[in-house]
């Protein structure tokens, strides 16, 4: 077999010696430890013995407490190997093996926790300071370490040997199995002269490069789907030799990390012990028994891995061992998934018994561990639950010894309480039934998480609902998801990218409780003040319409009554923001997303309390969105690049299209099903979506408001003071359109004159026209009130200027308010308005014409009689202009100036003949014509 060299120099020993001497405690239990003669040479045969049947259940599969099983199976593996594989020698090696009493009672005791002894230099635990675990040993640290011993050191020959024959590896090739076992035992039989001979510590350390290609070389080599693979497990014991010499072939380099991946899919991934089991019946290879031979092998992987971290103060080692772990550990094959959580349980229980923490710690995924450890308490192969809560367990004491060491000893008061929180959940709960009720470990754990560590359990979490496979493990994913945002939603960090996931992973979630339960998480964490702002900023970047899963969501926000105004209200004021923004080339995308929102949640009517109570502001803002979308498309919206990457916009779905039909979805829901039914039969939908007539569709929304909901009317024009001079001209004429048709209510009699007559004078004089009309129509409204007018008055010569414009809507305005007020003009305003409106008799504009002379009959009603003389001439003037335009081809023109005509004799004291008002032309009937000729020239003459 070459070995290729791939360009490796020489390399320090590993990623990190530790300097410190391990601390020994004193062994409490000497019988936990058992001392096994490995015979790695010998040629008898051990026929095998019959094996009982796995159990996966507190490592029983991997070592038993009878001394002779696990000397028996070790042989029974020797026996299968051919005569070349064995080497003269022995050796003995110490190994650890658990105890019966880890199957008993789990509650952790932590009163005595805060008594702890701390060193100068770091905070460490003792045995005697801290509290046990009930049913975790206290063993001496030697009898769990797998040190081989010797009689006595190798002379300075034998290690010469070791080194020659190890070089020789480097420079040549292996080409069989007897010499790959041969290099192996030589390095590991070389591991153990490093404590006490330089030459062979110098080149182990200027080797590693070497040594770590050669192992990956050998693994690779290795028959993926057999057990029956001595190089494999001897890997495994030299790689855990070298550990205990601080020599770490596992971590710190590309390489390694490389050695470390591949070894455990190397053994993670063999074929279960069924499937073997099966194979060896049909096809029987040799005297071995499958099972006993899966003992061993992962009897010597779970050696290895306990030997990373027995020595590992900082648990950079365990953040290694999960990262490598974590695929397996949520593999969708059962027996790698069981494999996996069987090793992180024992590493787990290595750690916990010899744990010694030193500064700095660089365990930086705890959460994510505590999460993954929990989903699988829920899994429902019932050997992977129980190791995980097994795992949990042990977890949780390193978790406890780990926070008491780093937390702020400033707020020892808060570990306290958090200590006594977690006291008091174990009082409730035991930790044996975590794989029944897994959902308590984030009630358990969720005292010592950090924020950090808070979000790391959360994103773990969310992939769990990944699992399509096993329904169940969604279901503990969302119990858990629940319940640790319950307890700790006032912790979290990193907000955004909860929720990014959390939308992403709807579409994916089938069962309604779970659905409901990541909702009602989204609703927990969207109902906290200060993360509100951010949920929704989240929320709203998504492409609208929104999908189903989305619009769920918004439909199904739950959260407490004092939460709802504050989650609408923030909602609302998102579209209100970018309606005070000056106008833009294109039209804010969250303008139109919450605009849709609001839309989802009317339509959920979850939150019916918060929108009755914020109706007048969530109506003017729908209205005023109405009248910025007129004519949009989605293509006239700055839409977020890559927000729509594979789909485009239906051409349906406009920004008009959104604030349609959520105002009238908001009527609806409030109830007023009136005003709803009058904007209907009055096609008020249809002015309110036309550029010309929006205003038309707001006064008509307003009078149905204002004759049908007096209270809310109330509301709307208090509310709308402050917004008439806010935002763009849109804003604001939609604000004042509706303003000014309330002002018919009698709370504007209560309103300060600077909110209603001074606003309506500036707006008189915009340069808009649509603003003159809204205040000539505020005038008029304010007019029916008789206390009112004599407010308005003030405004006389403004109002006589409109009478000149060249708008036909403005000038009829005008007139109407002339009308509210001719009876209370002083005779110099009136009669400088009659001139002008002589000077109207004549216009184009039916209308126009026609108001115009009903105005000049009512000023010559209003003159006083002590001015009849001053004003007669413009009277006089009147007559043949009306006489003439009595013979309109307008009928309602005709008719008035008949009637304006009676008004004048009447002023003059005239008798007009009958013949005057004869509807027929005069053309036809000179007769007729002649007589109201003769009258006239005979009355005037003598008039004059």
């Amino acid at each position: 077999m070459p070995l290729p060299y791939r360009g490796r120099g020489p390399r320090l020993a590993g990623s990190r010696v530790a300097t410190t001497s391990l601390p020994r405690a004193t062994p409490r239990s000497p019988k936990h430890a058992q001392r096994l003669t490995r015979r790695r040479h010998s040629s008898e045969q051990v026929p095998p013995e019959p094996e009982p049947p796995a159990n996966f259940r507190s490592g029983k599969w991997l070592q038993e407490r009878a001394g002779g099983d696990a000397r028996a199976s070790r042989q029974a593996l020797r026996a299968g190997m051919s005569s070349r594989s064995r080497i003269c020698g022995q050796e003995e090696v110490l190994i650890p093996c658990a105890s019966d009493n880890d199957l008993g009672s789990v509650d952790l005791q932590l009163n005595n926790l805060e008594d702890v002894k701390k060193g100068p230099s770091s905070f460490e635990f003792t045995d005697l300071d801290i509290s046990d675990i009930p049913g975790l040993p206290r063993e001496s640290f030697s009898c769990s370490f797998r040190y081989p011993t010797h009689q006595g050191p190798f002379s300075e020959a034998i290690i010469e040997r070791l080194i020659q024959s190890i070089q020789a590896v480097f420079n040549g090739e292996l080409k069989d199995e007897l010499e790959k076992l041969t290099f192996l035992r030589s390095l590991s039989s070389l591991s153990q002269t490093l404590s006490y001979d330089e030459t062979a510590e110098s080149f182990i350390h200027n080797h590693i490069a070497n040594i770590v290609h050669t192992l990956n070389v050998l693994v690779q080599e290795e028959p993926l789907h057999s057990l029956f693979s001595p190089v494999r497990q001897e890997v495994f014991v030299t790689i855990t030799d070298l550990s205990y010499q601080d020599v770490h072939l596992l971590f710190g380099s590309e390489d390694r990390a490389e050695l470390f991946s591949l070894i455990t899919k190397s053994m993670i991934t063999l074929p279960s012990v069924r499937n073997l089991t099966q194979l060896q019946e049909i096809m029987p290879s040799g005297p071995y028994n499958s099972e006993c031979l899966h003992r061993l092998m992962f009897q010597a992987f779970f050696e290895m891995l306990q030997s990373l971290v027995i020595k590992d103060p900082h648990l950079e080692n365990l953040d290694t061992i999960l990262k490598h772990m974590d695929p397996w550990l949520q593999s969708v094959k059962d027996h790698e998934r069981e494999r996996a959580t069987a090793s992180m349980a024992k590493v787990l229980k290595c750690l916990s018994r010899h744990l010694s923490l030193k500064f700095p710690l660089r365990f930086q995924r705890l959460g994510h561990l505590v999460a993954l450890m929990a989903l699988l308490c829920g899994d429902p192969v019932k050997e992977v639950a129980e190791e995980a809560a097994e795992g949990t367990h042990y977890l949780l004491y390193i978790t406890q010894r780990l926070k008491y060491t780093i937390h702020d000893k400033e707020n020892h008061q808060s570990f306290r309480r958090a200590l006594k929180k977690c006291r008091e959940f174990l009082e409730l709960y035991n930790i044996k039934q975590f794989y029944n009720c897994p959902f308590e470990i984030a009630q358990v754990f969720e005292v010592f998480l950090n924020p950090s560590e808070l979000c790391q359990f959360v994103m773990t979490t969310l992939d769990g609902l990944k699992n399509l496979k096993n329904p169940c493990i969604q279901e503990s994913a969302g119990e858990l998801l629940i319940t640790l945002v319950k307890n700790a939603v006032s912790r979290f960090e990193k907000v955004p990218e909860i929720i990014g996931v959390i939308c992403a992973r709807l579409s994916i979630i089938s069962q309604p409780r779970v659905r409901q339960q990541i909702i009602n998480a989204v609703s927990l964490l969207i109902s906290r003040p200060k993360y509100t702002d951010t949920v929704l900023s989240h929320l709203l970047c998504h492409p609208i319409p929104y999908d189903r899963h989305l619009a769920e969501l918004w439909r199904s926000l739950e959260v407490e009554l004092p939460s709802t105004t504050w989650i609408l209200w923030r909602l609302l004021r998102k579209l209100q923001k970018c309606h005070n923004v000056p106008t833009q080339e294109k039209m804010a995308y969250e303008a139109v997303a919450a605009t849709d929102a609001l839309y989802e949640v009317f339509v959920g009517n979850r939150l019916l309390a918060a929108t009755l109570r914020l109706f007048p502001q969530l109506l003017m803002a729908l209205l005023i969105q109405i009248h910025h979308s007129i004519g949009l498309t989605m293509s006239d919206v700055a839409v977020p690049i890559g927000l729509y990457p594979q789909q485009e916009v239906s051409s349906e779905a406009t920004p008009l299209s959104f604030a349609m039909q959520a105002i009238k979805t908001l009527l609806l829901r409030t109830l007023c099903w009136q005003e709803f039914n009058i904007m209907e039969k009055n096609k008020g939908w249809a002015l309110l979506e036309r550029k010309d007539c929006h205003l038309q569709g707001v006064f008509l929304l307003a009078n149905a408001l204002r004759e049908r909901s007096h209270h809310i009317a109330r509301k709307v024009i208090y509310l709308l003071v402050p917004l008439l001079n806010r935002g763009n001209d849109e804003h604001k004429l939609t604000s004042a359109a509706f303003f000014v048709e309330l002002l018919q209510s009698p709370v504007a009699r209560r309103l300060p004159g600077i909110y209603s007559i001074a606003r309506l004078k500036d707006w008189l004089h915009h340069e808009n026209n649509l603003f003159r009309i809204v205040a000539l129509r505020g005038l008029h409204n304010l007019a029916r009130h008789q206390e009112m007018r004599e407010d308005i008055k003030s405004l006389l010569p403004c109002i006589l200027d409109r009478l000149c414009e060249a708008d036909e809507e403005i000038v009829l305005l005008a007139i109407q308010i002339l009308l509210q007020l001719v009876r209370t003009m002083d005779f110099t305003t009136l009669a400088a308005m009659m001139r002008t409106l002589l000077s109207l008799f004549g216009d184009v504009r039916p209308d126009v014409h026609r108001f115009s002379m009903v105005l000049f009959g009512a000023s010559i009603k209003s003159v006083k009689y002590s001015d009849k003389k001053n004003i007669e001439k413009q009277v006089l003037d009147s007559l043949v202009p009306l006489l003439l335009y009595s013979q309109d081809e307008n009928d309602a023109v005709a008719e008035e100036s008949r009637q304006v005509l009676t008004i004048c004799a009447q002023f003059l004291k005239w008798r007009l003949p009958q013949e005057v008002y004869c509807k027929e032309p005069w053309y036809i009937k000179p007769t007729e014509a002649g007589t109201v000729c003769k009258f006239f020239g005979k009355t005037m003459q003598g008039e004059n």
